[in-house]
């Protein structure tokens, strides 16, 4: 017969009741916190970046007029004629400066307007050499520097030794917007242009395709590549020790650090085949391999999850094995695969360290012509343009990397829909 002296009191229950609870609640609690840190730092980060980078959607521009003086034009030689100093010359006509013996207010001038207004100049002249002798209109951005003074970034109360722009050129670019000649508007340049050493000429175009040629050739090789390997390892291998070692090889090749995948992409790709540096093609490549892993073992996880039941009335149903994979077990398993085929390419798109590696880090001004030629993609430029000496870079390194976002939450946005979408419950 049990001892009553041996069982626990009724106060003793409620003790021990009461304790458990309580570290129930300070689990639930713990996990609480630890969700709230993170979105904190989610949102600091996203603040300082969108607080740094909002000002490159919207820029200034400047609209002045020119004399194209033919006694100041060699029309032998078109390229040689500094039609940047003639049009600060005009500039300054309209602010009624008179220019100094050296050059400099012309100097200064000079470094209120952007040089394509050169280049406007020139390509003028080249398409219809009957416009000199009168006078054309130009709207340009202005430089960098004035762009930041409009926006606020260069203050007047700064001492005129600590910053980029002197107290004669801020009078004239507050008079300039007094007389209406500057306007502010969206900067459309920004997603229209490729990189340049102007700072307000540089935009993300080049690197936006930059990337999406080199997905596509990550996408080209590491999709099928990946998918075929996790259903023979899943459905055909026999188990043992060979498939046993190459799974766990797979996992280990996931944990990875990305810039091992660079060093073997310099060893294997270039240095060995010959592929040409900072091309999408060669950049391709170092990703696929690096997305093999994550899709296998995603595309395993998604078979996995499919019910024996699936295999089992296929082949009753007398489907060989091929039929019962391909015809009702993979397409079963296909909003898994896709989920972690859109995840592994979003994570291969916001990798810089291999890209380094590799060399990708060319100046490309222009879209790249084919795969082997060079180019840029988005997590390159942000590194480049955030190495950068001017001030008005680090403006566009935020606003690269707003973009670079936006790409990501996309594809992220749809990893999720389509697993939402087409995901059964078994």
């Amino acid at each position: 017969m049990t001892d009553a002296r041996n069982l626990p009191s009724r106060d003793l229950s409620e003790k021990r009741l009461k304790q458990r609870h309580a570290a129930e609640a300070r689990f639930k609690l713990y996990g609480q916190l630890a969700i709230v840190i993170a979105l904190g730092f989610l949102v600091v980060l996203l603040a300082r970046v969108v607080q740094q980078g909002y000002t490159v959607f919207w820029t200034h521009s400047i609209t002045t007029s020119v004399y194209l003086d033919p006694a100041r034009i060699d029309r032998a030689d078109l390229e040689g004629n500094n039609f940047d100093y003639l049009a600060a010359q005009n500039l300054l006509k309209r602010l009624k400066v008179q220019d100094d013996a050296l050059g400099l207010a012309s100097g200064e001038a000079m470094d209120l307007v952007s040089r394509d207004l050169g280049y406007r100049i020139l390509g003028a002249i080249k398409d219809d050499p009957k416009v000199i002798g009168t006078t054309l209109t130009f709207t340009v951005p202005v430089k960098a520097n004035a762009d930041l003074y409009y926006k606020g970034e260069i203050e007047r109360s700064t001492p005129e030794t600590d910053r980029k722009l002197s107290n004669r050129q801020l009078d004239w670019l507050d008079r300039l917007e007094a007389e209406g000649l500057v306007r502010s508007h969206f900067n459309s340049d920004f997603f229209t242009n490729s990189d340049s050493t102007e700072p307000e000429q540089a935009g993300v175009l080049g690197a936006v395709v930059g990337s999406a040629l080199m997905l596509l050739v990550a996408a080209f090789i590491a999709v099928p590549v990946g998918v075929l390997a996790a259903v023979w390892l899943e459905e055909f291998a026999p188990r043992g020790r060979l498939s046993g070692f190459i799974e766990v090889n797979i996992n280990n090749l996931a944990a990875v650090p990305s810039i091992v995948y660079g060093l073997l992409g310099l060893v294997l790709f270039i240095n060995w085949l010959g592929f040409p540096r900072s091309a999408p093609l060669t950049g391709g490549l170092v990703l696929a391999l690096m997305s093999l892993p994550t899709i296998i073992i995603a595309t395993r996880a998604a078979l996995k999850a499919v019910p024996p039941s699936i295999r089992e009335a296929a082949l009753g149903m007398g489907a060989s094995r091929t039929q019962t994979v391909f015809h009702h077990v993979l397409p079963q398993a296909a909003p898994g695969v896709m989920t972690g085929i859109i995840l592994s390419l979003a994570h291969a798109l916001g990798e810089t360290a291999p890209l380094l590696m590799i060399g990708m880090v060319a100046f490309t001004p222009g879209l790249p012509e084919s795969l082997a030629s060079a180019a840029s993609v988005l997590p390159v430029q942000v590194f480049i343009w955030e190495n950068a000496a001017e001030a008005a870079f680090h403006e566009r390194t935020a606003g690269a990397i707003i973009v670079l976002l936006v790409f990501m939450i996309l594809m992220n946005a749809t990893a999720v829909i389509l697993r939402r979408r087409f995901e059964k419950r078994w």
